[in-house]
């Protein structure tokens, strides 16, 4: 290998050594010190996501069940963002969902795949380009993966249309957030 090979190697590996730094550095939301937390739970799962919230080839890819206590009384929404941290690339989203109203309590299991819900809320985009939850599947049969669930409290509605990304979501909720809980589960097929 040439000296200029050797440099031209050396310079890539640190531009995506930056690259993904700088990408983890923005994959959650910045949230403010001292800031209360939600307790969020799912009676779905506990420790391990069951194969019925998979995305995986043959199962049924519900979206889990999920409940939190009442949030800051300032809430005016709720946002969610469902994200497998193990991911090869990289923070992978995979459930987006905003505009929740301030005085629910849960989402029950099985929420439809649609831009807008019945009670107003809207789903994004994820990572797989598609609207609404697809659930863990991780590339290697054999690796486990953590899927890191994140609620915040709002002290606004969101004005983004549905279909928003989660880039644009967390830029979005920039300034806004309240209270924000958190679950993690881990999936292998």
């Amino acid at each position: 290998m040439t000296p200029h090979n050797t440099m031209h190697l050396s310079l890539r590996a640190t531009l995506i050594f930056a690259l993904t730094t700088t990408q983890l550095a923005c994959d959650r939301a910045k949230l403010p010190p001292e800031l209360p937390s939600l307790e969020l739970k799912s009676s779905s799962f506990s420790g391990t996501i069951p194969n019925q919230f998979s995305s995986c080839e043959g199962q049924v890819n519900d979206s889990p069940e999920l409940s939190w206590q009442a949030p800051p009384a300032r809430t005016q929404s709720l946002a969610l963002i469902v994200t497998d941290s193990d991911a090869p690339i990289g923070t992978f989203a995979h459930w987006i969902l905003y505009n929740l109203p301030p005085d629910m309590r849960e989402l029950p299991q099985a929420i439809r795949k649609a831009e807008e819900l019945p009670n107003g809320s809207r789903q994004g985009l994820n990572d797989f380009g598609e609207i609404g939850y697809d659930g863990p599947c991780p590339p290697l049969r054999s690796s486990s993966h953590r899927y890191v669930f994140d609620l915040y409290a709002l002290d606004a509605r969101l004005n983004l249309p549905a279909g928003a990304t989660r880039r644009q979501l967390l830029d979005a909720m920039t300034g806004h957030i309240l209270a924000h809980g958190q679950t993690t589960g881990r999936y292998q097929h």
